[in-house]
């Protein structure tokens, strides 16, 4: 699946963008909701507006999840199985939202990455999400 390399990129990618995890982790959810109004269902109790308290904290958990994950990608399915089981039984969000949003999130990471977010990184990191997007997906299969 995916390099040496492309691991070590992803590592480096998700460390450096910590500090800014609540930005990209809202702006991902933000362009969600937009693209896929649907989607906003599952955050009906909340205040999803741009900047909104709740939206940056969520947007930040998310973020830190997936660095979490890129620590170890091989162990992907182990470091998100508490998620799996979360998002599965107890908010029963449909497993396609996950794959959405990982569509986001590479806008978003473009957008906030700049020149830096190069075409190695891009596939690099669309291979990443894409496998955790799959991994959260598992349990409704």
């Amino acid at each position: 699946m995916l390099s040496k390399k492309e691991k070590e990129l992803i590592i480096e990618i998700w460390e450096k963008l910590t500090p800014v995890a609540a930005d990209i982790g809202s702006d991902a959810l933000l362009r969600m909701f937009a693209s896929y109004p649907g989607t906003k269902t599952y955050f009906s109790h909340l205040d999803i507006s741009a900047r909104s308290r709740h939206l940056l904290f969520h947007g930040k958990k998310i973020v830190q999840a997936i660095t979490e994950g890129a620590k170890d990608i091989s162990q992907l399915t182990v470091t998100l199985a508490p998620l799996q089981t979360l998002h599965a039984y107890q908010l029963r969000i449909d497993p396609t939202n996950f794959k959405l949003f990982s569509h986001c999130m590479l806008v978003a990471l473009a957008c906030h990455m700049g020149d830096d977010f190069t075409a190695v990184a891009h596939a690099a990191m669309d291979k990443f999400l894409s496998a955790f997007a799959a991994v959260l997906a598992e349990k409704y299969r």
